[in-house]
């Protein structure tokens, strides 16, 4: 009877002058994406999956916090019978014309600001790339920027073509650059072109603003990062474009998880790098220009939400986007919700808490040993 190591693959060494043909070369164990041993909390796709929906039953609560609290708490009861039986009360005034739409936008800016920060880490293979890398959310806000302040904007739902506009412009400039001399848009040249790209454009809003007092005073919360005042209509007019992003992140999922293994190795396995990176650069620029379109550009959700469903589930994009998509939106809402308690009459600007909310959160993740890596 055979041994259980009778059936392992034994490296044959080359026989001598052997050289170039296919029995010299030794035996070397090779993962395709599919393959690649699963790290992170959740070893199997079940555990993945039952992750996935505890998520969504988080998300769930989070839209029930950010229905009931805020200044003044409205019961569960008075909520449900706002958005069943709308009556024009004082309390149904304040869940349905108030607290829903932006509630509304939190998902979906979440969720927008989740998958484009887990897609530009596994594109760019940087643990610390968050959506303003590659320069996107810099130019939203520079076109808007210039739009207040020479055409005289002050309505936050005309903000949106603005950003789309920067964002795409933003977009194809940082590849432009990043593709200039031998070697093509490499994940370090996009990089750098982005940083550069955002400081420039970063610097030049900012000079604008404190020139002139008025630009700064429109522009000063929505800089900071904020869902107050976001409206149904602003939610319906960057939905399309946060679903469309969405969508075309799940099919470039497969290819990510090759693209990660580095250029060479992934085109050897049949993914087309170059098409990738192309379509990896329009979803983040539709996801980006949407969230920094209605809400500023808000930080730190990128970055963090990411490493979270990394840390979770493994390196396996396929379940990173799914499991960004949801967390995303729970660390958006309830940091809206703190920011609305803590300095009642008054709130504080949900760019401003996602940072404190984050900061321990990512740290605590950093300092583990078993964190998973790209």
């Amino acid at each position: 009877m055979s041994s259980s190591a009778d059936t392992r693959p034994q490296r044959v060494p080359a026989p001598s002058g052997a050289v170039g043909t296919a029995d010299a070369a030794p035996h070397v164990t090779s993962y395709a994406p599919d393959d690649r041993p699963a790290r992170g909390l959740a070893r199997s796709d079940a555990a993945r999956g039952a992750g996935l929906v505890l998520a969504l039953v988080v998300l769930v609560g989070a839209v029930v916090l950010s229905l009931v609290v805020g200044s003044k708490a409205v019961p569960v009861a008075t909520v449900w019978d706002a958005l069943t039986a709308y009556d024009g009360s004082a309390d149904h005034v304040i869940v349905h014309d108030l607290r829903l739409p932006r509630t509304v936008v939190g998902l979906l800016v979440g969720a927008a600001l989740g998958v484009s920060g887990a897609l530009i880490q596994a594109m760019t293979r940087n643990p610390l790339a968050d959506p303003g890398i590659l320069g996107v959310n810099a130019g939203a806000a520079f076109v808007v920027v210039l739009a207040v302040a020479l055409l005289g904007i002050t309505d936050i739902s005309s903000f949106i073509w603005f950003a789309f506009l920067g964002a795409i412009l933003a977009t194809v400039a940082v590849y432009a650059i990043g593709s200039q001399g031998r070697g093509g848009a490499t994940p370090v040249r996009l990089t750098l072109a982005g940083v550069a790209l955002a400081a420039v454009l970063g610097g030049i809003s900012q000079g604008i603003m404190l020139l002139d007092p008025t630009v700064f005073d429109r522009m000063r919360f929505w800089t900071a990062g904020s869902l107050a005042g976001r409206t149904m209509e602003m939610a319906g007019t960057i939905a399309p474009f946060v679903v469309a992003g969405l969508v075309l992140a799940l099919l470039v999922a497969r290819p990510l998880n090759a693209v990660a293994l580095g250029d060479d190795l992934a085109s050897s396995l049949g993914a087309h790098v170059g098409r990738t990176r192309v379509l990896v650069g329009i979803s983040v620029t539709l996801l980006c220009g949407a969230a920094t379109a209605v809400a500023g550009p808000i930080a730190f959700v990128g970055l963090m939400v990411p490493h979270v469903a990394r840390w979770t589930v493994g390196p396996d994009q396929r379940w990173i986007i799914p499991y960004s998509a949801v967390l995303a939106p729970v660390l958006l809402l309830v940091s809206d919700v703190i920011g609305r308690v803590i300095a009642i009459p008054g709130e504080i600007q949900v760019g401003v808490i996602t940072a404190f909310v984050g900061a321990p959160v990512l740290i605590a993740l950093v300092r583990r040993t078993k964190a998973s890596g790209l």
